[in-house]
C-alpha cells in the first residue's frame, strides 16, 4: 500500500462492502490499537479486550500514544501505514489524530467523509479505510439508555468534533429540528453548512449560547457536546433553570459521568444520559468492524463502569 495520499485524493466509495464490518474469521488472532496523544490511562483497551474474551478470540490491544513514543501528531499519517505494514488489523483514533490520519488511508466511510474526522481504521483486503463511529456510538447509547424519548427538536451545545458526529448521529435519525449553538457561532454555522445538505427534511439552525435559552425551553432534549462538566473543566454549558422535567438531559462528558449538568438534570426531574453510553455504543461498532462479530453492548457497559470505579477508587 503506497503511503503517499492527501486527503483530496481519496476515492470515492465504490461499493458498500468496503464500510460493512469484515467477515468474522476462526482462529484469527487480531492486533488492534489506539492512536493519539496523553491515552496512557483510556480504558478502550479494557473494554475491547474483556469482550474478546467472551467471545472466546485471541485479541490484543496496544496503545500508539504519540507521547509515550516521542512522535509528533502531524506523524498520525505515517504511523497508520506502518501499522498496516506490521499486520494490524484496524486502529482506533482519539485527539489530535483524528483529521490528521487521513493522509494514510485509501478511502473513507460516507460518515466519516462528511464528518471529516476518522475514530476508526480498518486494514482489509490491502486497504486502509477510514470511518466514524462517533455518531453510532451517542446514537446506540441513546436508544439504549432513553428508548421513550422525543426527538423532534433538539438543542445542542458545542460543535466541535463531538458535536459533529452528535449532530449526524441525531438528524440520521430522524430529530426535525436541531439547533446548534456554540461560544463560537462561526463554528456552529459551519457544522450546520456541511450537514444540512444531507438532511434536506430536517431543519438545522444556530444559536449563539447565551441566547437558546428559547430553544431550550420548548425543547425534548438537550446535549451537551463541550469540554464544560469534565475533570478540569467545572461548570455547566447552560444555566441549570432552564432545565425543566419534560427535557432530557445527554452528556457525552464521561469523566466523572455524573457532571454537574447531569447532577443539575437529575435534581429537575430531567430523563439523563450520561457519556459512558457513547464511549460503550462507539466501542461495539468499532469492535464490530475489526472482527465482523458485534459484542454485548450491556456486558462492555458494565465492564466500563467497574473500570471508572477501579479508576476512581
Amino acid at each position: 500500500m503506497s503511503g503517499q495520499h492527501s486527503t483530496a485524493e481519496i476515492a470515492p466509495p465504490k461499493s458498500a462492502w468496503d464500510f460493512r464490518p469484515r467477515e468474522a474469521t476462526t482462529g484469527h488472532r487480531y492486533v488492534v490499537g489506539l492512536l493519539g496523544a496523553g491515552i496512557g490511562g483510556s480504558l478502550t483497551p479494557r473494554l475491547h479486550e474483556a469482550a474478546a474474551d467472551r467471545l472466546g478470540l485471541s485479541y490484543a490491544y496496544r496503545v500508539i500514544d504519540l507521547d509515550t513514543i516521542g512522535q509528533q501528531a502531524e506523524g498520525s499519517a505515517a504511523l497508520v501505514r506502518v501499522a498496516a505494514d506490521l499486520g494490524y488489523d484496524g486502529l482506533n483514533v482519539t485527539h489530535p489524530s483524528k483529521q490528521l490520519v487521513q493522509d494514510g488511508l485509501d478511502d473513507l466511510s460516507p460518515e466519516a467523509r462528511i464528518l471529516g474526522a476518522v475514530n476508526t481504521i480498518t486494514f482489509h483486503n490491502g486497504r486502509a479505510v477510514g470511518h466514524n463511529t462517533d455518531h453510532t456510538g451517542f446514537m446506540g447509547g441513546f436508544r439504549a439508555g432513553l428508548p421513550s424519548a422525543a426527538t423532534d427538536l433538539v438543542v445542542q451545545i458545542g460543535a466541535g468534533g463531538a458535536g459533529a458526529a452528535v449532530a449526524f448521529g441525531l438528524l440520521s435519525a430522524g430529530t426535525k429540528h436541531l439547533v446548534i449553538a456554540d461560544i463560537e457561532p462561526a463554528r456552529a454555522e459551519d457544522l450546520a453548512a456541511r450537514l444540512a445538505p444531507h438532511f434536506p427534511d430536517s431543519e438545522v439552525s444556530v444559536a449563539r449560547t447565551d441566547s437558546v435559552a428559547p430553544s431550550i425551553r420548548r425543547a425534548d432534549g438537550l446535549v451537551n457536546s463541550t469540554p464544560i462538566g469534565m475533570s478540569g473543566h467545572p461548570g455547566v454549558p447552560v444555566d441549570p433553570a432552564l432545565l425543566h422535567p419534560g427535557l432530557w438531559v445527554a452528556d457525552v462528558i464521561y469523566r466523572p459521568l455524573e457532571t454537574e449538568l447531569i447532577k443539575a438534570a437529575r435534581e429537575r426531574g430531567c430523563a439523563v444520559l450520561d457519556g459512558g453510553r457513547m464511549v460503550v455504543g462507539q466501542a461495539v461498532a468499532a469492535f464490530e468492524l475489526f472482527t465482523g462479530i458485534r459484542p454485548d453492548a450491556d456486558r462492555m457497559l458494565a465492564t466500563f463502569r467497574a473500570a471508572v470505579r477501579s479508576s476512581a477508587a
